[in-house]
């Protein structure tokens, strides 16, 4: 009740939720300042922090965290303590625009659930505001030298999170990409190692995930067979596909809808990752088995690419 009331002041304020998406390493928070000048955006959400200006109002920078699992439960503001931080400082705060940085619409949409904030009216991607040359730049800094950026000047990161400071850099804007006549502004921007980075990322192996994905398929209907499971993994995260066999007279739509919610929902929730995409394939219809007799769950453990 609390949350659906949050949501109806942020309707009556008349508030805005803008997106900026982009897979990690491209250069989202560096242009943020950008994006902020172009849509006259007052709050920033970036990495688990909420950010007016060139302060840090309130949340914890996941970028702190020693682990890369640990930094995405952050940056999706999984910890109630830190969700409900950041949820007063909104309330506190008088805007009417924010903008929500994400690898994906998926976790943007996350973050705006969790903070009960309105669904992006407009989402902006990355390629929209940087040439492909400027994103492998960005990309090739993040994978090399493990820098990491956040919008707000070296002294506020300094007195926050001196431990993880690496460099500031200084941004001239000079243009305003299609909004007008606008004087030049001048953004400094920190440069961040972060703990994680610098002990090594933590990922899952593809194995162990398709057996999270074969008990989830179990415990959700013990009835449904999986024929074939396929695993991707890219910078906007883990996608998998399910190739099912499904009894005869099973209300396909609702079933299928409430099954990927279902692993998506159990995987995100007990390991950190995120699942950019789950599609299911209804490779096969048959007969209900006989009453006391279960479909077989056994599937080889080989993970194929799609």
């Amino acid at each position: 009740m609390f949350g659906i009331f949050k949501h109806f002041i942020f309707f009556i304020r008349g508030v805005k939720t803008y997106a900026l998406v982009g897979p990690s390493g491209t250069g989202k928070s560096f242009r943020a300042k950008l994006v902020a000048q172009k849509y006259g955006i007052e709050l920033i959400i970036d990495d688990g922090l909420l950010i007016r200006g060139d302060q840090i109002l309130a949340g914890r920078s996941a970028k702190k965290d020693p682990t890369y699992l640990g930094a995405v439960k952050t940056a999706l503001f999984d910890d109630r303590e830190h969700r409900d931080q950041v949820a007063k400082a909104l309330q506190r705060e008088k805007f009417r625009k924010i903008l929500v940085i994400g690898t994906s619409e998926r976790m943007v949409q996350k973050i705006c659930e969790r903070l009960q904030l309105p669904h992006p009216v407009k989402v902006i991607k990355i390629e929209e505001i940087a040439t492909k040359a400027e994103i492998e730049k960005a990309v090739q800094s993040r994978k090399v030298e493990g820098k990491h950026v956040i919008p707000v000047p070296a002294l506020e990161v300094k007195r926050s999170y001196p431990s993880i400071f690496y460099d500031s850099v200084r941004v001239f804007l000079r243009r305003s990409f299609g909004v007008g006549a606008t004087l030049p502004k001048l953004y400094e921007k920190s440069v961040v190692r972060p703990e994680y980075a610098k002990r090594g990322r933590v990922a899952i192996s593809e194995a162990a995930l398709s057996q999270m994905v074969v008990h989830c398929v179990s415990e959700f209907d013990p009835n449904v067979r999986i024929m074939r499971l396929a695993i991707r993994n890219d910078t906007q995260g883990y996608r998998i596909t399910i190739m099912l066999e499904v009894p005869f007279g099973t209300r396909l739509p609702s079933k299928v809808h409430a099954l990927q919610e279902y692993i998506v929902d159990s995987i995100e929730k007990f390991t950190g990752i995120l699942v950019a995409e789950v599609n299911i394939v209804i490779d096969r219809l048959t007969a209900r088995p006989q009453k006391g007799q279960k479909w077989s769950q056994a599937i080889d453990g080989r993970v194929s690419s799609v």
